[in-house]
Parts: structure tokens; C-alpha cells; sequence
């Protein structure tokens, strides 16, 4: 039997703390460091009995950690995950993969020449609600998916930005929060062909965007909107939908994700699965639709995640979101900025790998 992997955590913020809690329900893995130069990381360490450093360059060479978990600012993502890969340790590392695409290229070129492997954490992914979502879609049951309408409509308190860096340009829920509704789509309904996009910032008149409108062209056919707002009092998100996270209140029979096809429909996070009944030859708008609704499991989605990354540190699987396919959620992001920018549609730059 496997002894238990020994993993670091750099960045002992909000998410690094979020790991480390689902880290001591596992049996497979241990926290052996944390490196972050922040005043209550040491003290953090101290209370979790682990080493602490301020810098993780240094942690790498005297905690000598089986993997990684890279949970420290955006900006820093890329130059501490490479700085892992230059000594062969496998990284589990937060979302976004990078800020922008250039440096996330030089990621996924240093994963392919190192052959060192990083798990990049869109964690909604293993989520089992999307998990039977995906599965549903993939046996055909909704037919050829022709649409899908996806919502992030919450309000964020005033002091949300109370934080300098959540005012700046390039912090807005684009990058925050899209990001993840976005890597979804593109998992449940393929890669995006072109978008286009009209982007506002009234309410607030930051640097970044407090709302935004999109359209998707996916290569598969299927034609999706995407509308966002973090400024408004509803209750349209998966954030508020999917239970995922305690620290928000529940609106358990409200949908943030609806797609539609030839034999069916299905709404998420409620796994509600619409579709005529199979005896009717030409089913219309004037007979019935039936309702099932699907079930899926109940575990907890980070959790689900580490589990996944011990693996793929030990080369038992691939990761279920690359730095390569990570890096085509983020050339998303851009290509909507872009297209917001110029007023034209605007295809996604290609990643290979």
C-alpha cells in the first residue's frame, strides 16, 4: 500500500485554507508544508504541525514535497508553477491558470518538455452534479444539443471591494468568476468557434466589468448565451444554485444552466431532465413534456479534486483539466474581452497540446 503523498500548500489564503480543510479527510495524502510570505501563514503552519516558509523556492529545497498545491495570487500562478516543474514536482494549481495567455503558453510548454504533470482547479468539473450532466449529454440523451442559456446574476456587498486589486482592471467577474461558468460550457458542449460580446461597468464605475453579454458559437453547432452581472438582487448563479459552497445561501429549485436539445432538455444544478414521451412519433409544443429528475452523489467537489490530483501525482491517471485545456478557457476569456473591445466577433486563439 502507498504511503501517503506528501503535499505542500503555497498560498495560505481563503482557497489554500479551503484545501487544506478537505487535505485532512483524506487518507492518501498528508500536508507536509506551507510556504507564504503573508503574517498568518507561520502561524497557520505552526497550528497545522507543519513547516512553514516564507519563500517557496526554499520550501521546494529543504521540505523536498511529493506534489503541490499552487494557491497564491493570479499573478503568481505561472512562475510558481514552473518554479515546481524545474524540480519535478507535480502541481495541483488554482485557477486562472494565468492572467494572460502567453504565460500560460509557457506553462503548457514546460509541462510537455518536463513531463512533470499539473492539474489545473476548475473543481466544478468534478463535481457530480456536471459529472451526470456530461454523462447525460454524452449518451445522447437530449438529442443534438442545439442551445444553451447559462446565468451568473448575484449581487456582491460593497465590501467586496473593499480589496484594492478587486477595483483594477482585469479582476472583474470575467476572469473571477466567468471563468468557471465558461470552462463548464465548454466542457458540457465542446470548444467555442467565435464569440461576441458587450460588456458594461455603470453601477459601480470601476476599472473592471459589472456586467456582461455573450454569445457563443460552439464548433459542434450549438449556439449558447452567457449572461453575467455581479451588481444585481438575483438569484441565478451556481454559486446560489449548486450548494457547492456553505458560505452562500441556497436557492435549490433556481437554475443556472439550461440546455436544450432534439430529444430533450436539462436544467442545472437540479439535474432535471425534460423530454417527451418515447411513444410519440411527432411531439410538439401541444403534448406534455415529462420531468425526471436525475441523481448523482453528494460528494464535495475540492475533495473529489485532491483525490483526482494524489492520482495523477502518482501517474495513475491524466489530469482532468490540463494546463493546455485550462489555457483554452483563459484564450475564451480573452477572445470575450476582445470582442467586447471591438464590437466584432472573435475566435479563441488556438493552444495546442
Amino acid at each position: 500500500m502507498n504511503s501517503p503523498l506528501r503535499i505542500a500548500l503555497i498560498g495560505a489564503g481563503n482557497m489554500g485554507q479551503q484545501h487544506y480543510r478537505h487535505l485532512q479527510t483524506l487518507t492518501e495524502a498528508t500536508l507536509c508544508a506551507v510556504a507564504d510570505p503573508g503574517p498568518q501563514a507561520a502561524e497557520l503552519a505552526s497550528t497545522w504541525g507543519v513547516a512553514h516558509f516564507a519563500d517557496h523556492r526554499q520550501m521546494l529545497e529543504h521540505a523536498r514535497p511529493d506534489a503541490v498545491i499552487v494557491a497564491n495570487p493570479n499573478n503568481q500562478h505561472v512562475s510558481t508553477a514552473l518554479d515546481c516543474l524545474a524540480v519535478g514536482v507535480p502541481v495541483l494549481l488554482e485557477k486562472p491558470v494565468g492572467v494572460h495567455l502567453d504565460e500560460a503558453r509557457e506553462l503548457v510548454a514546460a509541462v510537455k518538455s518536463s513531463g512533470v504533470p499539473v492539474l489545473v482547479g476548475h473543481h466544478r468539473r468534478h463535481n457530480p452534479l456536471i459529472v451526470r450532466a456530461h454523462e447525460l449529454l454524452q449518451s445522447g440523451a437530449l438529442g443534438r444539443l442545439i442551445s444553451v442559456t447559462a446565468l451568473f446574476q448575484l449581487r456582491k456587498p460593497d465590501h467586496y471591494f473593499e480589496i484594492p486589486w478587486r477595483r483594477e482592471a482585469g479582476a472583474g467577474m470575467l476572469l473571477t468568476n466567468l471563468i468557471h461558468d465558461l470552462d463548464l460550457l465548454r466542457h458540457l458542449c465542446g470548444e467555442v468557434l467565435s464569440v461576441q460580446a458587450i460588456t458594461d461597468h455603470s453601477v459601480r464605475g470601476f476599472a473592471n466589468e459589472d456586467s456582461a453579454a455573450v454569445l457563443l458559437r460552439f464548433a459542434g453547432g450549438t449556439l449558447g448565451t452567457l449572461s453575467g452581472s455581479d451588481a444585481v438582487a438575483a438569484p441565478w448563479s451556481w454559486e446560489l444554485g449548486s450548494g457547492e459552497n456553505p458560505v452562500y445561501p441556497r436557492q435549490a429549485d433556481q437554475p443556472c444552466y439550461l440546455l436544450a436539445g432534439t430529444a430533450g432538455a436539462l436544467s442545472i444544478p437540479q439535474l432535471r431532465h425534460w423530454h417527451y414521451a418515447a411513444e410519440l412519433v411527432d411531439a410538439g409544443w401541444h403534448e406534455p413534456l415529462l420531468r425526471v429528475d436525475e441523481s448523482c452523489s453528494g460528494d464535495d467537489a475540492l475533495r473529489l479534486q485532491l483525490q483526482h490530483f494524489v492520482r495523477v501525482a502518482r501517474g495513475e491517471v491524466e489530469p482532468l483539466v490540463s494546463a493546455a485545456d485550462a489555457a483554452r478557457t483563459l484564450a475564451l476569456v480573452e477572445a470575450i474581452h476582445e470582442a467586447a473591445a471591438t464590437g466584432c466577433a472573435c475566435a479563441p486563439a488556438l493552444i495546442e497540446g
